[in-house]
């Protein structure tokens, strides 16, 4: 994806609201307990923490994080917050595990105004079409079509906007960045 995360991060300045969406890291392929219960490879923890490390050296950490319930979701979140501390106010949400697109929109409107940087953790393909949906006409076509060939695991799509949250509709952001763990360094 090969984006500069200098450019990436004045963009995110530009505007008042900032929403991460996130697929987990790579798991396990599977779980005798189902595939809720999957969790991280080693690979998948480094990952996640080099994920947030890079998030965080953009000046984007989250003041408020939406996460699956699923294991793997969790425990990429975990990982995720020994770098950002304890700042972000945290949810766990089955509904993003088995609630499609829709639980993405709904998480996103019930974010109060106060908070203007949203991370929602979940699961493919949810993530890339609840994005391609929440990008604005004004999003850039080559970043769209990223989106068509659905995220990798631990990558994380970012928007902005100067209106709260609360008033997001379909296609209300503008869409910036589609970033792989590779773009920060794992």
């Amino acid at each position: 994806m090969g984006q500069s995360l200098k450019k990436i991060a004045k963009t995110a300045d530009q505007y008042g609201y900032v929403l991460l969406v996130m697929r987990h890291a790579k798991t396990e392929p599977a779980n005798l307990a189902g595939d809720r219960a999957r969790e991280l490879t080693d690979k998948g923890r480094r990952q996640a923490k080099n994920v947030a490390r890079g998030i965080e050296s953009l000046g984007m950490v989250p003041d408020r994080i939406a996460c699956s319930g699923a294991v793997r979701a969790e425990q990429t979140l975990e990982r995720m917050l020994k770098v950002f501390g304890d700042g972000p106010k945290v949810d766990y949400r089955q509904s993003l595990y088995e609630g499609g697109v829709q639980a993405v929109f709904d998480e996103i409107a019930r974010t109060a105004d106060k908070y203007h940087t949203l991370m929602v953790v979940g699961h493919e393909p949810t993530v890339s079409i609840a994005s391609e949906w929440i990008a604005s006409e004004r999003s850039e076509q080559s970043l769209l079509n990223l989106l068509q060939l659905g995220l990798s695991p631990a990558s994380v799509v970012m928007f902005g906007s100067d209106k709260p949250f609360s008033s997001w509709q379909v296609h209300a952001a503008d869409l910036f960045a589609v970033l792989s763990p590779k773009d920060f360094g794992d």
